[in-house]
């Protein structure tokens, strides 16, 4: 399945490993076009940094596999269309002009107020909550979906993560209604990702 479905991804999104890496295994469905920008990845590892007290070098390989893991995903020279938007937050223009470029259906972020509909309808643009936009997922490919969470889960071997952590994560990463679909599939989920 290849979709021409194209999904721009915002910061906040990637900020948190948990929903960054399950985000990560559906992109690779091909459920849906995954696009971000350097500007993306530079704000979230940023923030992740200064809010975690980490070194930020110590993310660029984060950064550098999720390049590699959605080899096209990254956009570029959308810095001409910057300014030919006015946004209530100036600092998300990159992300218009970047959604806009790649010619995006969506832009998927937690700040969906930041992106006036009355702006985003004439460019044929929306925007959606990264807890609605799991759960539709998993209504367009329920196999798909599963395989994805089965994945993510079983990816969590260092150590082994027990799966009602595996669950809270997402609920602390803002996605609640996504955290109680994947404890129902619990006994999928955890015995495929067994075998995996």
């Amino acid at each position: 399945m290849i979709s021409t479905f194209t999904v721009f991804i915002d910061a906040n999104v990637f900020y948190g490993h948990r929903l960054r890496s399950l985000v990560m295994y559906l992109a690779q469905t091909k459920m849906f076009r995954a696009r971000w920008s350097e500007k993306v990845h530079d704000e979230w590892t940023r923030n992740l940094a200064h809010n975690n007290k980490i070194d930020i070098s110590k993310l660029g390989k984060i950064r550098t596999l999720m390049n590699t893991a959605v080899p096209d995903a990254s956009v570029t020279g959308y810095d001409m269309l910057e300014n030919s938007f006015e946004l209530p937050d100036p600092d998300d223009k990159h992300i218009l002009a970047a959604a806009v470029l790649t010619r995006a259906d969506l832009i998927m972020t937690f700040d969906v107020k930041d992106f006036p509909a009355d702006i985003l309808e004439p460019l044929r643009l929306a925007t959606i909550h990264p807890d609605i936009f799991l759960q539709d997922c998993f209504g367009i490919s329920k196999p798909l979906f599963i395989d994805a969470v089965q994945k993510d889960f079983a990816h969590y071997i260092d150590p082994n993560l027990k799966f009602l952590d595996y669950v809270e994560g997402f609920r602390k990463a803002g996605v609640p209604e996504t955290a109680n679909l994947i404890n129902e599939l619990r006994v999928v989920i955890e015995t495929e990702s067994n075998s995996i």
